[in-house]
């Protein structure tokens, strides 16, 4: 029997520089924080769902979810984040579906052709590429990478995925094009503007 359960994990830890400081996770779009159109997006696909943070967020705990730190003191990148949420994934899932919290369109498919690909071309993971780009972190990992990742983020310091997917290479999903990237993410107060323009139009799940 194939392994089927999803955990998901949504990377919060990011300092959001470029966005003037605080957590990007809780700037308002379409009247809520960013941070929940992607858990309302994610949530349904995944059996559990985690908070990637590099150390524990107060402010975020009136989302509910459970919040899973760095592997060591000061950020890791998101790879050490990953590593993290992997190896605190419950016993009974196999598999992990990681997000951004910055990407308030992502698919509602996403979990199941991420996973679909990996398991037609026996990979241990997956990862979506849209308009000739890899979007590392919209992927997919299974608990069998944990020695890979131990040794990439511990040992050898690596901290960025495309970094370790030049090494340890995952199957790779070709996204069709649509209207606007359902990957969109926001880095800085431009782009939520431009979050906010799209938002309006939006009336069905993409």
């Amino acid at each position: 029997m194939r392994e089927t359960r999803l955990a998901g994990v949504i990377l919060a830890g990011g300092r959001s520089r470029r966005m003037g400081g605080g957590f990007k996770a809780l700037a308002p779009l379409g009247g809520k924080p960013l941070l929940r159109h992607v858990i309302e997006r994610l949530q349904p696909q995944v059996q559990s769902l985690v908070l990637s943070v590099e150390k524990h967020v107060a402010e975020f705990d009136a989302f509910g979810l459970p919040q899973v730190e760095d592997p060591a003191p000061g950020s890791r990148g998101p790879l050490g984040g990953l590593l993290s949420a992997l190896g605190n994934m419950e016993a009974d899932c196999h598999w992990m579906l990681l997000v951004p919290c910055d990407a308030p369109f992502l698919p509602l498919e996403l979990a199941q052709r991420l996973l679909n690909c990996a398991l037609d071309k026996d990979q241990w993971g997956c990862t979506v590429r849209y308009d000739a780009q890899v979007q590392p972190t919209f992927s997919l990992w299974n608990r069998r990478l944990l020695p890979r990742l131990e040794k990439a983020v511990l040992e050898e310091g690596m901290a960025g995925f495309k970094q370790f997917l030049r090494v340890s290479p995952l199957a790779v999903l070709d996204w069709e094009q649509a209207d606007f990237s359902p990957f969109f993410n926001i880095n800085e107060p431009d782009t939520l503007a431009e979050a906010a323009r799209l938002f309006g139009p939006v009336s069905a799940p993409i």
